[in-house]
C-alpha cells in the first residue's frame, strides 16, 4: 500500500482555503502543464462535510477533474494513504475514475459524469436495484490481503480523539449534557461482542453510501460510487445497514428508514447479484435482514463518534455535535427495537 501511495505523482503545492478556487486552479495548471488558465472553469461543490471539493473543467478540451482539499485535522479520522491506494486499485478495475496526483493537502482525480442522487432517489424502485447490484460488485472486489474488519479498531481510535471538553463553549455544553466518554467505551465493547457473533462476511466496503456519494448516469443506466474516504475492509452488513440509515438524510428523519418489505426486496436483489449462480432462499434473505438491522446500530455509533471528533477539529460550517446527538439518540432507539440480547 505504501509503495502505491508513494509512487503516485506528487505536486508540492498547498491549497489555501481562504483562496480555494484560485489555489485549486494552480494545482490543475501544475498537473497539466499544457493547460491554459483562460480555458479553465472552476466551481466548488458545497455539500461535503469533511473536505472542500472543487470541479475544474478545461472548456477547450471538454475534460473535468476534481480537486479535493482535505479538511482540517481530517487525518485524525481518515487514513489518507489507505484511501488513495484504494482509489488506485478500484480505478484499475473500472469501478472509480483514476487518481491523477496528490498534493500537500489533497488529491486530484477524475470526474464521474451523471447526477448525484437525492435522498428520495434511493427509494426509487429502479435506482435502488441498481445500487444493490453495484454494491454487490464492490463487495466481490479483492482489494487487500487483509481479512479483518477495521470497524471496531477505528471506532476505538476515534473515541480516544474525543476531547473531555470542547474549545467552543456551546459545543461543550451540549457534549457534557448528552455524553459520558466512559459509557461510550463500554457501549462499544458491548456492541462489538454482540455483532461479531453474527459472522457477517468481511469484504471491501464503501462505508459512506449516502445519496450524494451515488452517481447515476441516465444515458448508460449506470450507478457509480464516489468519495472513498471511509472505504475499508469491513462487515458486509455494515455497508448495507449504513446505506439504509442514510435514507434519513442529514436531517436524520428516521421516518424515512426503509420498510421491512423494501429492505427484503433490496437484499434479495443484492444476494442474487452477489451469487448469480445460486438460488437465494427466503431464509437467506431473512437472515441477512436480521443481520443488517443489528449492524444499523454500528452505523449510528460510527457516525455519532465521527461527529464528536469533527466537532472539535473541523472548520466546515456544519453542526457536528448536534448531528452526533441525533445519531446516538437513534442508536439507543434502535437498540431497544432490535433487542440485541433477545433477538437471536
Amino acid at each position: 500500500m505504501a509503495n502505491i501511495y508513494e509512487d503516485l505523482k506528487f505536486i508540492d503545492h498547498t491549497v489555501v482555503a481562504t483562496n480555494l478556487l484560485e489555489s485549486s486552479k494552480e494545482v490543475a495548471l501544475l498537473l497539466f502543464e499544457s493547460w491554459r488558465n483562460e480555458d479553465l472553469e472552476i466551481v466548488q461543490f458545497k455539500s461535503g462535510i469533511t473536505n472542500k471539493l472543487v470541479k475544474c473543467t478545461n472548456k477547450r478540451l471538454q475534460v473535468s477533474i476534481l480537486i479535493r482539499t482535505y479538511g482540517k485535522k481530517s487525518e485524525v479520522i481518515i487514513d489518507r494513504k489507505r484511501e488513495t491506494s484504494n482509489i488506485i486499485h478500484l480505478s484499475k478495475l473500472g469501478l472509480v475514475r483514476q487518481v491523477y496526483c496528490r498534493f500537500n493537502n489533497g488529491i486530484v482525480y477524475g470526474y464521474t459524469s451523471g447526477r448525484a442522487l437525492s435522498v428520495p432517489d434511493m427509494s426509487n424502485q429502479h435506482l435502488c436495484l441498481l445500487i444493490a447490484e453495484h454494491m454487490a460488485a464492490w463487495h466481490k472486489v479483492n482489494i487487500s490481503d487483509e481479512n479483518e474488519s477495521t470497524l471496531f479498531p477505528v471506532l476505538r481510535k476515534w473515541l480516544k480523539e474525543v476531547p473531555k471538553s470542547y474549545n467552543n463553549s456551546n459545543t461543550d455544553e451540549k457534549f457534557q449534557k448528552n455524553f459520558k466518554l466512559e459509557e461510550l467505551f463500554n457501549e462499544l465493547t458491548d456492541l462489538e461482542n454482540e455483532l461479531v457473533k453474527l459472522g457477517s462476511p468481511v469484504v471491501f466496503c464503501h462505508n459512506d453510501l449516502l445519496s450524494g456519494n451515488i452517481i447515476y448516469e441516465e444515458a448508460r443506466n449506470k450507478i457509480s460510487f464516489i468519495d472513498l474516504e471511509y472505504g475499508s475492509m469491513n462487515y458486509r452488513s455494515f455497508d448495507i445497514a449504513n446505506h439504509f440509515n442514510e435514507f434519513a438524510g442529514f436531517e436524520c428523519d428516521y421516518n424515512l428508514y426503509p420498510s421491512k418489505e423494501f429492505q427484503k426486496k433490496w437484499l434479495k436483489h443484492y444476494l442474487c447479484s452477489y451469487n448469480p449462480d445460486t438460488t437465494i432462499t427466503e431464509e437467506e434473505v431473512n437472515e441477512l435482514y436480521r443481520e443488517v438491522n443489528k449492524f444499523a446500530l454500528a452505523s449510528h455509533f460510527f457516525w455519532g463518534v465521527w461527529g464528536l471528533v469533527q466537532a472539535q477539529f473541523s472548520e466546515i460550517n456544519f453542526d457536528y455535535i448536534e448531528y452526533a446527538i441525533l445519531r446516538f439518540k437513534e442508536y439507543y432507539n434502535k437498540k431497544e427495537e432490535v433487542k440485541l440480547d433477545q433477538w437471536n
